[in-house]
């Protein structure tokens, strides 16, 4: 049995230690353990096919390097072992070199015997060489010349090239994206193949069926070669540096294949081609850049293999070798040919994955909001975690929505499945959200046309879904609950409270009421919305998950005391850190609301008869009210800005017109009527009496809007506090 074993090598190309194991992933073809040698046994010295053995009865027929002699008398040629390797494969050494034989084991299934046999005439030692163990070396057999510790040694035949192969597309297939890819040839080929290697890629990559524009431009992807304390003088690199590497200075970045130039036609072939082809040679200096001087070893110690996907060559590998090192045989054109193949294939499949990827991450990136609204009264933040790595897309979402009266409405639901098709459906249904939330539903009635949305999007379009409306200034929050987790309520002492909301049935059943509840949100807590991948998983049902995430916020409050909640971002963080090893099963969604609310001394509330007189009224009120609150530097402001939207609400209503001022970090004021219609920014003529009013809340508010509710509509505008 061959004691040869070809192995996976990292680029760390450590030197191989006495007594390694074989498979040690170090280096290649580390040295085994090897036995004390049995006195008076040996293994016969190997030649190549034709020569003499140097052994008694040699003139026999049948005595040739495979031969073993006996004690005494000459040996019978052994008819069970195979043929001599071809003069094109070349032997590896034995006496413990790096995949050689260790004395006293078995080469190719038959035990040594006998006594040492002979070196070959012109293959003696020079003296001081010596092996790992610290014994006499033993010459190469196809130079006479010793070879060096840790030097990796030829592969010896066609099996050796085959478990070769193997192993390197084993270790090329592992890698999901680019890097990796590239990375595992590189790491395969040096040095069990190759002292060198450069990869040369497309740029950019083609993706799928698209066709490039442009010309062919290749870019040095990445480069590996063997350490520089393992060359020797005279190599096929520049004089060594000690920054950069020696191979980073061998090649261009960036190569421009011209058309009809020989690095093309080399290309187009798709084949593997010797270096020392004419073709080769002039396809060469277009490749590394003509401006450098890149001395190549003679012989065949290079093979340019190009890299060809499905549908087109998207770039190319430089394989080399030292002048220490045997030359590239015919066969090993096989073994880059299948290097280069698998290598390319592989590429084009993480270029489509990661075009997938991306698109899957746009994708759930667009669905999600991009930043959480700034509401007044209130504090957000959230997370989002995917699935897993491979499933970077799923149904979870979560918003917030800003209200008219400076409320707020918080949304998270979940759509059954973690994929393109789930994330699509959660769009489809955030967008409804957001458009039923605009108009001011209360929340049975939003998830009521969510799950009619559900049904006209198909009948296997599952969801779960929590709608809560937060009121700052009435302490107050309304929630309604579709098969969705109930939320926590972190209380300010650190009491974590789990709500009691009905759960009624997912959305997209059909057919069913759903509840709302009024609860108070007392100034100071925080409410936990979640999706079920946060309590549910392989490990825990969905309640036992609730209690422990109840536990976890409790203690958290705990740790900053009973006057000072956690903040919002810290306690999402360790919300997640409650998750196990096992425990992401699906992708989750939080959404952590921080209840400030609005002080009743910060809010003036009245009702205004819709006559002539309310605009002055209305003037007369906020007057007061600000002088009340210390803000006598926007009297001014806020009466002209007051008197014309009031004027505007009391023209065309028919009940009392609301007006509400807010004082929190802006000055805020609210005018609500019963006429649903909005008002419309419009630029008045020089004869028009009116159609000024918006024209002027436009340039001096801060901000303003209109918003149309199940009773009519509010006009709001904002002011900078002085």
């Amino acid at each position: 049995m061959d004691s040869t074993r070809v192995t996976e090598h990292p680029t760390s190309f450590d030197r191989p230690s006495t007594g390694a194991d074989p498979t040690d992933p170090r280096g290649a073809l580390l040295p085994a353990p090897v036995p004390p040698r049995a006195s008076g046994s040996a293994l016969p010295a190997q030649g190549r096919t034709g020569e003499t053995p140097p052994t008694a009865g040699a003139d026999s027929p049948g005595a040739f390097e495979h031969s073993q002699p006996g004690a005494g008398q000459a040996a019978e040629p052994d008819t069970h072992r195979p043929r001599p390797g071809s003069e094109g494969v070349p032997v590896q050494p034995d006496g413990g070199q790096p995949g050689g034989v260790p004395d006293g084991s078995a080469l190719d299934g038959v035990p040594g015997g006998g006594q040492a046999a002979p070196a070959r005439p012109g293959s003696e030692v020079p003296a001081g060489a010596t092996d790992l163990r610290g014994a006499p070396a033993e010459p190469d057999r196809r130079t006479g010349q010793p070879t060096a510790p840790g030097q990796p040694t030829p592969m010896r035949r066609d099996g050796d090239r085959l478990r070769f192969v193997g192993a390197a597309t084993r270790r090329i297939a592992r890698g999901m994206d680019l890097d990796e890819i590239v990375m595992g040839l590189c790491r395969a080929t040096v040095p069990t193949f190759a002292d060198a290697i450069l990869v040369y890629l497309r740029e950019p990559l083609p993706v799928g069926d698209e066709r490039p524009t442009g010309p062919l431009v290749l870019r040095l992807r990445r480069t590996d070669r063997i350490p520089a304390e393992r060359d020797t003088e005279g190599g096929f690199a520049p004089a060594a540096q000690p920054e950069p590497s020696e191979l980073e200075t061998v090649g261009a970045e960036l190569c421009e294949v011209r058309p009809g130039s020989a690095l093309a036609e080399v290309l187009r072939g798709v084949r593997p081609v010797f270096t020392d082809t004419p073709a080769a040679r002039a396809a060469l200096p277009e490749l590394l850049g003509e401006e450098r001087d890149f001395p190549l070893p003679d012989g065949r110690r290079a093979i340019l293999a190009p890299l060809r996907g499905r549908r087109r060559v998207i770039g190319a590998a430089l394989f080399l070798r030292g002048p220490e090192r045997i030359p590239f045989e015919a066969d090993d054109l096989l073994v880059a040919a299948q290097l280069a193949t698998h290598s390319a294939l592989g590429i084009d499949k993480a270029v489509l994955y990661g075009r997938e990827a991306y698109i899957a991450d746009e994708l759930q990136r667009t669905m999600l909001p991009e930043n959480l609204p700034r509401c007044t009264g209130v504090r957000l933040a959230s997370r989002y975690l995917p699935a897993a790595e491979t499933a970077r897309v799923g149904g979870d979402w979560y918003d917030a929505i800003p209200l008219p009266g400076s409320r707020v409405a918080l949304v998270v639901g979940d759509v059954m499945g973690h994929s393109m098709t789930s994330a699509a459906i959660m769009g489809q249904l955030r967008t409804t959200a957001q458009t039923l939330a605009g108009l001011d539903l209360p929340p049975q009635e939003v998830l009521h046309h969510l799950d009619e949305q559900a049904q006209r999007l198909g009948t296997d379009r599952m969801a779960t879904c929590l709608y809560a409306v937060y009121d700052p200034v009435a302490h107050r929050i309304t929630v309604a609950n579709a098969g969705h987790p109930p939320p926590v309520l972190l209380h300010l002492g650190g009491e974590a409270e789990v709500l009691r909301v009905p759960a009624g049935a997912p959305i997209g059943v059909g057919g069913v009421d759903f509840e709302a509840v009024e609860l108070d949100a007392p100034a100071g807590a925080t409410l936990l919305l979640y999706t079920d991948g946060l309590v549910e998983s392989r490990l825990r049902d969905v309640w036992t998950g609730i209690e422990q995430l109840r536990e976890r916020l409790a203690a958290t409050a705990q740790l900053t005391g009973p006057d000072h909640p956690p903040p919002l971002e810290a306690l999402c963080d360790e919300v997640l850190d409650m998750l196990g090893p096992g425990d992401r099963d699906d992708d989750i969604a939080l959404l952590a609301a921080r209840f400030d609310g609005i002080a009743p001394s910060d809010v003036s509330y009245w009702f205004l008869d819709p006559e002539d007189a309310a605009p002055g009224k209305a003037r007369r009120l906020a007057r007061r009210a600000l002088a009340r609150w210390g803000m006598e530097d926007l009297t001014d402001a806020v009466e002209l800005l007051v008197s014309e939207v009031v004027t505007n609400a009391v023209r065309y209503a028919s009940k009392p017109v609301t007006l509400r001022l807010l004082r929190t970090d802006v000055l805020r004021c609210e005018v609500g009527d019963d006429v649903p219609q909005l008002p419309r920014l419009r630029q008045a003529r020089a004869t028009d009496e009116g159609g000024r009013g918006l024209y002027l809340v436009n340039r001096l508010a801060r901000r303003w809007g209109a918003t149309r509710l199940s009773t009519g509509k509010v006009v709001w505008f904002e002011l900078n506090r002085g």
